[in-house]
């Protein structure tokens, strides 16, 4: 299927690894040109099509420099893609998980994708067209345990801003939707210091035996790929999805058992 996103302009945050990578290559390779930011760039340099901006997102500036470079370039912002996010297993519950935690999950995860979408939005109201996509998680809405009750407030979040959002721009021709993955087989969940480690450490196990015991509540029995989720984000960008905002897309293999 054509998704019809050649020449589209698109930025993504936090572009240099994980769901953000692979957000960028399908972007990429529908003909969109996208505009890449991530504190390390290495791994998008040479990719086609692909801008990599080296920008600290969480600093002050850091996403006006982002958006700004694609209006520089390429005198628009037709795409963006919320992507960029950071999560800590906080294993001493809602007591251990100070206002500062609080405030750092809120920084991550809601106020530098506020602070991009207010930054995008010029563009698109000024050309009467877009489409925001923001990567959330199933734990905006599902928390079996207190490890991620910053995280997932801070999600949830920005669910209810792209609902907001998506009632008052939809009548400028500007879509905001939602996806919400489960686990994901990135850094995040696997790597060094990710949850799984996290989590056998907290609980005496090993990393190994922790996937298993997420992946054995999972119907699919396995993570959703990175790639999974950016052909989410690719067909939601698109006009094949032109009558669909203010809308949350699951991607968890089934994970959430309730409708």
């Amino acid at each position: 299927m054509d998704l019809g996103l050649e020449g589209n302009v698109a930025v993504v945050t936090g572009a240099g690894k994980g769901i953000g990578l692979a957000v960028t290559k399908a972007l990429a390779g529908e003909g969109a040109l996208v505009v890449a930011g991530s504190r390390s760039t290495g791994s998008l340099e040479g990719l086609e099509r692909v801008t990599p901006v080296a920008v600290d997102l969480a600093a002050p500036g850091g996403v006006a420099e982002l958006v700004g470079r694609a209006v520089e370039d390429f005198g628009r912002v037709d795409v963006l893609v919320n992507n960029v996010g950071a999560v800590k297993i906080r294993t001493e519950g809602f007591f251990g998980t100070s206002d500062e935690e609080f405030e750092w999950a809120m920084q991550m995860n809601f106020f530098i994708a506020l602070r991009a979408t207010r930054a995008a939005l010029v563009s698109m109201v000024e050309a009467g067209s877009g489409s925001i996509v923001n990567i959330a998680s199933v734990n905006a809405f599902f928390q079996p345990d207190a490890g991620t009750i910053d995280y997932g407030a801070a999600k949830a979040a920005l669910i209810n801003l792209a609902k907001s959002l998506s009632q008052e721009f939809g009548p400028r021709g500007i879509r905001i939707n939602s996806i919400s993955p489960g686990p994901v087989a990135t850094d995040l969940w696997l790597g060094e210091h990710g949850v799984a480690e996290t989590v056998a450490a907290a609980t005496g196990t090993d990393a190994a035996t922790a996937r298993e015991q997420v992946t054995a509540g999972i119907a699919t029995g396995r993570f959703t790929e990175p790639a999974e989720v950016a052909n989410l984000v690719a067909f939601l960008a698109s006009e094949r999805s032109a009558n669909v905002t203010g809308a949350n897309y699951v991607i968890d293999g089934g994970l959430i058992k309730t409708t």
